[in-house]
């Protein structure tokens, strides 16, 4: 289903619902202004505002931006082009907004290695209105390390893979990159780490990968979630929330969301103990509502 009709359901959804999200996914300009300061990578060590960037990585790895600093704002920027993470956020009270971020891949199609959009360590961390895609790892993954705790908020955004459009590195044209739009990790216990996901779009999420169970979310591990307002189209899972084990138990609430085209709408596992889904609409070629594993 196109973006349009996604974002027609939305709009009836909302209409029938008073206190329903805006409609989902990115508003106004994102990526570059005129006249970028074009770099290969950047490392920012000190607070501040950094924006109008188009870092082409040039094939590079490692954390194509890497924050450092605390008080950061990185805005109006592309980043591309490269076999590393996009953006590695490491220090606190940081925002990203209005960026583009694309084609970040490492291996091949059958045997990817990460390469995430923006990675790095929770901690008052806010991400709005970017575009994320065609990365071998995740969109969006927090805390690879597992050694962070603090809020992460994803507001106004576009999470999705599709097939590219031309080899780059080890993947062949036709192939679509990547895991999940979102993956959470987190240390095992203690204070829950909190996510909030708002009026996103999150898509294409559907052809067979590496993985099993490819999903839009993957919600897992010491997390309070919610999830407000978001589309959920052309994915084979778009939310996948597991309960407890040894690294924690997600707690997830779901809210005036919309899912279409997915093999499963909801996947629930490991005996999940807090999943609340609130106005939830399912539209055409949703296959499975719900399924528990």
């Amino acid at each position: 289903m196109r973006l349009v009709t996604a974002l027609s359901l939305a709009l009836s959804f909302s209409q029938t619902h008073a206190h329903a999200a805006p409609l989902a996914g990115t508003t106004g300009h994102v990526g570059t202004l005129e006249n970028p300061v074009v770099v290969q990578r950047l490392e920012i060590t000190r607070p501040g505002v950094y924006e109008n960037y188009r870092v082409d990585a040039q094939g590079r790895g490692g954390n194509i931006v890497k924050i450092t600093a605390d008080d950061v704002t990185l805005r109006n920027c592309e980043i591309f082009n490269g076999s590393g993470n996009g953006v590695g956020v490491f220090g606190t009270r940081v925002t990203i907004e209005n960026c583009r971020i694309h084609h970040l891949v490492q291996g091949t199609y059958e045997n990817q290695h990460d390469a995430h959009g923006i990675t790095g360590r929770w901690g008052d961390v806010t991400i709005r209105n970017c575009d994320i895609s065609h990365t071998s790892g995740d969109c969006i993954q927090f805390d690879p390390d597992r050694a962070s705790r603090g809020s992460l908020t994803i507001e106004n955004c576009r999470l999705w893979t599709g097939p590219l459009e031309a080899d780059m590195d080890g993947f062949k044209a036709g192939q679509s990159p990547g895991e999940n739009a979102f993956d959470s990790k987190t240390q095992p216990d203690g204070e829950h780490n909190r996510l909030v996901i708002r009026h996103c779009h999150l898509h294409g999420w559907n052809q067979p990968s590496q993985i099993q169970n490819r999903a839009a979310l993957n919600l897992k591990e010491h997390i309070d979630a919610e999830i407000t307002g978001c589309v959920f189209d052309d994915n084979e899972i778009a939310i996948r929330a597991r309960g407890p084990g040894g690294r924690g138990s997600a707690r997830v609430t779901v809210t005036d969301c919309v899912v279409f085209d997915s093999a499963v709408a909801v996947h629930a596992e490991d005996r999940i103990e807090h999943l609340k889904m609130v106005n939830t609409a399912f539209g055409a070629g949703v296959k499975t509502r719900f399924s528990f594993h």
